[in-house]
């Protein structure tokens, strides 16, 4: 694909539709357990500001918008280079970092107060940008120099070392063991795969469908699942022996561009930019199990595509309409948009992630029948033995219930409280 090629044909379909339609829902939720409505106890807040934010990349206005997932706004706005265009972020929440097509560096914030701490020269072109695991390494996909930079991250200046991989690379993920890196190279039809240990390539390549741009890793390892835009389908790929998966390639929308897998593994979502949809696939039997429709509610042209912590809600930017969609997972509906442009706050979201703050609150749950709320869909940090049961009751927020044989006190995420029956 010519360089800039995907930036003209994108701001063609700006001029097509610039309507955003801006949708809430209201959910009120009650806590029952046992058929018993609980008293409720708040729980003192944290110092900090923890929770769950989207970090986009907005191409045309230069910037970061950061997302405030318990309210579906627009929290903060930050500069960043020409062209931002894919976003990851590190496992502890900390850092994020922006790949700037343009520009040819990759922008790092510090996520504790949204400022830009390092902008990193890279390759020419970067686009897809990946973490691993410990946070010691940042790779991206360099389009225009055909390579993919390994950025250093514990060393200061931080160091960059290059890969050279196949023609036009365009997405990076990393396997969750840390140790091998997959890149799509959209010009060939292949995947690299990096050793991370030595920086070099395990050959062959990897044949897959044609113009892959999003790569995507299981949670297990065991699979590597490509966005082929112009194949319109998913290629599934066995990564113990580099050959398709049964029921691979799997048929999608129209223009898949990012690819998305669930934290438990058992769903891949893919944002296909034509059709303005998301499909979703069944990882079990390699099948599309439904289709959801944006445009009815605002978003045209998705590109990426971002699964929260919890796998209850999923993030697609939608480069068309200026705007983020937020999708239930239980429902496979549209349940939120967040507008970005406008106000010139971000034009043309292009990549973006899931970024989980941590921070920590303490309630007492007193022996019966009890029940936990955790704001931001975080994981409980203390120990909560007995409880059985979570389900999630207002946006990216948790419920946790079972029956505590004796006092305890838990470490929990912010706006967290205890009921009793």
């Amino acid at each position: 694909m010519p360089r800039g090629s995907s930036a003209v044909w994108m701001r063609r379909r700006r001029e097509v539709s610039r309507l955003v339609r801006a949708r809430t829902r209201l959910v009120a939720a009650g806590v029952i357990l046992a058929g018993v409505a609980l008293s409720l106890t708040n729980a003192t807040p944290a110092a900090a500001d923890p929770g769950t934010f989207v970090y986009t990349a907005n191409t045309s206005s230069g910037n970061v918008s950061v997302i405030n997932t318990a309210t579906n706004l627009v929290a903060d706005s930050e500069p960043s280079g020409d062209e931002p265009y894919g976003v990851a972020v590190n496992s502890s929440g900390t850092r994020v970092y922006v790949t700037n097509r343009i520009s040819g560096f990759v922008s790092v914030f510090d996520t504790t107060n949204n400022t830009g701490v390092d902008e990193i020269p890279v390759g020419d072109l970067p686009q897809g940008v990946a973490v691993n695991p410990s946070g010691t390494r940042v790779y991206t996909a360099n389009g225009g120099s055909g390579d993919v930079s390994v950025i250093d991250t514990t060393q200061d200046p931080p160091a960059v070392a290059t890969v050279g991989v196949g023609a036009s690379p365009f997405g990076v993920a990393v396997s969750p063991s840390g140790a091998r890196a997959y890149v799509t190279n959209q010009a060939d039809d292949d995947v690299s795969v990096i050793d991370t240990a030595t920086n070099t390539l395990i050959l062959p390549d990897i044949s897959v469908g044609d113009s892959p741009q999003g790569v995507a890793v299981s949670p297990s390892g065991t699979r590597i699942y490509t966005a082929n835009r112009d194949d319109n389908n998913v290629s599934v790929i066995d990564t113990a022996t580099g050959l398709p998966a049964p029921g691979s390639p799997i048929s999608v929308g129209g223009f898949p561009f990012g690819v998305a897998v669930s934290p438990d593994g058992t769903r891949v979502y893919t944002a296909n930019s034509s059709t303005d949809d998301v499909s979703v696939i069944d990882a079990a039997s390699n099948t599309v199990i439904d289709t959801i429709p944006l445009l009815p509610t605002g978003g045209e042209g998705p590109r990426g595509v971002a699964v929260s912590p919890d796998g209850d809600r999923v993030y697609t930017a939608n480069g068309s309409s200026d705007n983020v969609s937020v999708i239930d997972t239980l429902t496979n509906t549209v349940s939120a948009i967040v507008p970005l442009g406008g106000t010139g706050v971000g034009d043309q979201p292009t990549g973006l992630a899931v970024a989980a703050f941590p921070g920590s609150a303490t309630a007492q749950c007193p022996p019966g029948p009890s029940t936990a709320l955790t704001g931001g869909g975080f994981e409980i940090t203390g120990p909560f033995p007995n409880y059985f049961n979570s389900k999630p009751v207002v946006n990216d927020t948790w419920q946790i219930s079972g029956t505590n044989p004796t006092p305890q006190t838990n470490t929990l995420t912010s706006q967290a409280v205890c009921g009793t029956g």
